[in-house]
């Protein structure tokens, strides 16, 4: 997806040709490779290639957390369907909000403060709305002219 190889150009792609990550070897290689044991997981198709996946994963061992709300279904409801199996099977789910927040720790780790802070922003709904009063309303920017 070139939107996504343009915020990461250093990531080469993989073209699996099979739904499951763990049946298509250079891709499971790939992950394996990595020595990591929790994976994080999203993606399309929530009733295939992301429960395949994240099943065939958490038998491997592999501690899974589930990106809930950045992964796509045929339907809400076999959307919600494959994610309760998923859970069943030992896979935790979360938010994409959680996996932000929880990379950036904390709102006074500045290297990541503007890049997550954008995000929220931009897409954070009511949290992000919140975000924006508090930078405007606390701390409000200097008038046009006088220095900062």
């Amino acid at each position: 997806m070139p939107s996504i190889q343009k915020i990461i150009p250093d990531v080469q792609a993989i073209d699996r040709k099979n739904m499951n990550v763990w049946e298509d070897e250079p891709a499971r290689t790939a992950v394996a490779s990595l020595g990591r044991r929790r994976l994080l997981v999203s993606g399309l198709l929530t009733e295939a290639c992301v429960s395949f996946t994240v099943i065939s994963a958490l038998a491997e061992g592999y501690e899974v957390s589930v990106v809930a709300d950045a992964c796509g279904g045929l339907t809400p409801t076999s959307h919600d369907l494959a994610l309760r199996r998923m859970e069943s099977a030992g896979a935790r789910m979360t938010s994409w909000i959680q996996v932000l927040l929880e990379l950036q720790r904390d709102w006074t780790r500045r290297e990541t403060y503007d890049d997550a802070r954008s995000i929220v922003e931009t897409h954070g709904g009511g949290y992000g709305i919140g975000l924006s009063y508090a930078r405007d309303m606390i701390k409000p920017p200097s008038p046009v002219g006088s220095p900062k």
